[in-house]
């Protein structure tokens, strides 16, 4: 019988490596998170408790179960406004420039994963509207678009735990715009979820039937594909996009010589690209 208790004492030993390892802050009495996420990985390693496997962890001889439990502990999560300028970008430049001649706004988020980014979106495009009553009257509709099928399912439930929580959420944005719902978990509030929609979608395949955007989301995806599967990506993107439309890469993500259907602006901080008209 495998034994799932943590200790108090051990617990705040682990938390302290956690932050020192990846950046990750639990907060205080998370130690569920820690169990739910850690449990799978006691068999697989024979430890019999918990308390074990969590004192191997903290061995700087265990490469391979630290390895093991730092993905367990943040495989699949992505942050809440990642690197944060192109959220701030939407509301201090290109939402004010689009409510001039747009009544309503489409954005595709066009790697979703956990969900994390296309509904920090759909806060950004709320907060604006809040701040401009009557901005983008017919409304900002979000696509989330990813090639896992279980990730799509998670998206839609749009229930995270505290682990994915603390990654990049500001607690007055968790307090506006989640809602408890049960066993330690944080759903997704409905004024932020009815403008968000997701499905399933290989970028390698044709995005015709995805419609017409004003705005292409693909962050930190790019750098995972070859120079012709990409420049095939950006092509595609293109003739996605509406005139004048934007696309917003990864920090370290660039078209360079890939595609001149765009044209590059650099902000302060970051890069985003329009399409040319």
């Amino acid at each position: 019988m495998l034994n799932k208790d943590l200790q108090d004492k051990e617990y705040i030993l682990f938390r302290d490596f956690l932050e020192q390892q990846c950046g990750i802050v639990l907060g205080e009495n998370k130690q569920y998170l820690v169990k739910s996420r850690l449990a799978p990985l006691m068999q697989r390693f024979g430890v019999a408790s918990l308390s074990e496997l969590v004192t191997k962890t903290l061995s700087p001889f265990e490469r391979q179960l630290r390895s093991a439990v730092i993905d367990a502990m943040t495989t699949n999560e992505t942050l809440w406004f990642r690197d944060t300028y192109p959220y701030e970008l939407l509301k201090k430049q290109i939402f004010p420039e689009m409510e001039k001649t747009c009544r309503n706004v489409k954005i595709w988020s066009a790697a979703s994963s956990s969900g994390q980014e296309p509904y920090s979106i759909a806060m950004t495009a709320l907060e604006y509207q809040q701040s401009r009553p009557g901005a983008f009257g017919l409304g900002v509709s979000i696509l989330g678009t990813d090639i896992s099928n279980t990730m799509r399912e998670h998206c839609q439930r749009a229930e995270y735990d505290g682990l994915a929580l603390s990654r990049g959420l500001s607690p007055e944005r968790r307090s506006k715009f989640f809602e408890d719902s049960g066993k330690g978990m944080m759903r997704v509030k409905e004024p932020v979820r009815k403008n968000v929609s997701f499905r399933h979608l290989n970028l390698l395949d044709s995005y015709t039937l995805l419609g017409k955007f004003d705005i292409i989301f693909c962050r930190n995806v790019l750098i995972y594909f070859s120079a012709d599967v990409k420049a095939k990506i950006i092509r595609q993107f293109a003739q996605s996009l509406n005139s004048r439309g934007y696309l917003f890469l990864g920090a370290s993500e660039s078209l360079s010589s890939l595609n001149d259907d765009f044209e590059m602006i650099r902000c302060n901080p970051g890069i985003i690209y329009r399409k040319k008209s």
